[in-house]
């Protein structure tokens, strides 16, 4: 199944979801019959997704010399400019499914024209969204310009092609509220997943950190109790972040909880996945986050690791955190990446002038 395929199931789900509290579905062909409640429809789109990104880590089949050529390319790519492993894989599936649409033409990387190029894109513009056909794009350009400098071919077709533009769009956040009665309802849960999920949101929501990096936590800091946590974030840049006593006091009480498992004293991630010694996927952090959200009766769409991430952003600057010390904390290479939460309240850009603007109260 292809990618275009999954994102139209998601589309029905949501659309079951907003027409129907209660509704009988006869798929076609016996492949499911299912009494759709929200709550039958939230686990559903986990289990969808679930079965995406399974068919979506099987590599796709090309030919050995483009699969070869893209392999040089990648690995070149990791070890001269340390691009992160989401990234890496990310460029790989693009560079994959490039070449398969050329072979289905009957032609090569190598040879390939510029109006070859062009059909591609028609092809493309319809399948993804403005931002994954721009990263595609940067993707083959680089592969291209890479060829070219190992003399694999004469030109980069792609240089002639633009990205696409892409409608600037505001970072979605939890508010106060809905954070945390997220937190209070993994609170009531005192089983071995509750406790990780307590100490899971805590982390994330204390640091601001990336979920990617979220799964590399090792566990020794944690044992000591420090109250700040190196964390080695996109092209293997390390930062400083800062753990709240809330966020330790939940993690200790993981600890505890992870540690009745023999085989966990051995392993040095904070979150284990029990699988071969290694951590939590962020695919299951996802996942189990979807199921806590249905839980605390919060729409499970509104919710995301990377959700939690905004909202710490969000949440710090409405109370009063500059943009530098939150640049350094979110690991943003440019600062123009953390001025985009500014926007999101203006209301608290009209309290900031109110508050420190000298004329502010004069009638």
């Amino acid at each position: 199944m292809t990618q275009r395929f999954w994102r139209k199931r998601f589309m029905m789900l949501a659309w079951l979801k907003k027409v129907a509290n209660s509704r009988l579905i006869s798929c076609a062909h016996g492949e499911l019959i299912a009494l759709y409640m929200p709550l039958r429809i939230s686990a559903l789109r986990i289990w969808l997704m679930r079965k995406a990104m399974a068919q979506q880590a099987n590599p796709l089949e090309i030919s050995p010399a483009h699969h070869h050529l893209i392999t040089d390319y990648l690995t070149a790519m990791k070890a001269e400019k340390q691009i992160a492993n989401n990234t890496i894989a990310a460029y790989q599936s693009d560079l994959e499914q490039f070449a398969v649409a050329l072979e289905a033409r009957k032609q090569s990387i190598i040879t390939v024209s510029l109006a070859m190029v062009r059909a591609s894109m028609v092809d493309w513009a319809d399948q993804l969204s403005a931002a994954s056909l721009s990263r595609r794009i940067s993707a083959i350009k680089g592969f291209m310009a890479f060829l070219v400098a190992e003399k694999k071919r004469k030109d980069n077709p792609f240089q002639l092609i633009n990205r696409p533009k892409q409608g600037a769009s505001l970072p979605k956040s939890l508010s106060e509220d809905e954070l945390m009665l997220l937190i209070h309802t993994a609170e009531k849960d005192n089983s071995t997943h509750g406790i990780m999920m307590l100490a899971i949101i805590e982390i994330l929501y204390a640091t601001g950190c990336r979920v990617s990096e979220l799964c590399q936590l090792e566990v020794s800091p944690f044992r000591h109790r420090r109250k700040t946590l190196i964390i080695t974030g996109k092209g293997k840049k390390e930062r400083m972040v800062a753990l709240t006593e809330t966020a330790l006091q939940a993690a200790t009480a993981w600890i505890e909880q992870r540690d009745q498992v023999p085989a966990n004293l051995t392993l040095r991630w904070l979150f284990p996945s029990g699988r071969q010694g290694k951590p939590i996927s962020r695919q299951k952090i996802y996942t189990l986050l979807q199921e806590l959200a249905i839980k605390a009766g919060i729409d499970p769409d509104k919710i995301s690791p990377h959700v939690l991430r905004h909202s710490f952003a969000t949440h710090m600057l409405n109370r009063g955190a500059d943009l530098r010390s939150l640049q350094v904390l979110l690991g943003h290479s440019d600062i123009s990446t953390t001025e985009i939460y500014t926007k999101t309240r203006d209301d608290r850009l009209m309290g900031l002038v109110k508050d420190t603007h000298p004329l502010a109260d004069e009638s």
